[in-house]
């Protein structure tokens, strides 16, 4: 092999790298489109679901807790909180007694500030985490407290 490459050369490595780069980028996500539909049950997305969601980002729980890996570690990782607390009706039990406790005060705990959501509202917020606890998410987070 040559000491220096020749322009024509460096041109052909350039230009076939990118073509090899692009054809690559494509084909994964001509794969992508083709898992999620099996992967995120975007067939069972209701309005509760939907209304849920808007309540997740209007008090920026994504600022303290971490949804499937994303956002900030201050917090647990809710991606699971519906299968550690219980299920259907046990879990929005659990989360209205949650929210309304808040801010607990433990010496030491870090504090979740008082949202003053109404009892709808944490029925949509439980939906959207029922929702999202469903997603194929290959089995993140790792251990079952997040």
């Amino acid at each position: 092999m040559p000491e220096k490459f020749s322009k024509s050369a460096a041109r052909n490595i350039y230009y076939g790298g990118s073509l090899f780069f692009i054809l690559l980028f494509l084909a994964l996500t001509y794969q992508t489109t083709q898992a999620l539909p099996q992967r995120d049950h975007r067939d069972q997305l209701t309005e509760a679901v939907a209304r849920g969601k808007e309540i997740w980002e209007e008090n920026n729980c994504i600022g303290c807790h971490t949804l499937m890996g994303e956002g900030a570690y201050f917090a647990p990782e809710l991606a699971n909180v519906f299968d550690r607390r219980g299920g259907d009706q046990a879990f929005t039990a659990f989360l209205k007694a949650w929210m309304a406790a808040q801010p607990l005060d433990v010496p030491g705990r870090r504090k979740m500030p008082q949202f003053n959501l109404t009892d709808e509202q944490v029925e949509d917020l439980a939906e959207f985490l029922k929702w999202t606890s469903k997603i194929d998410d290959n089995n993140w987070p790792p251990n079952i407290e997040g």
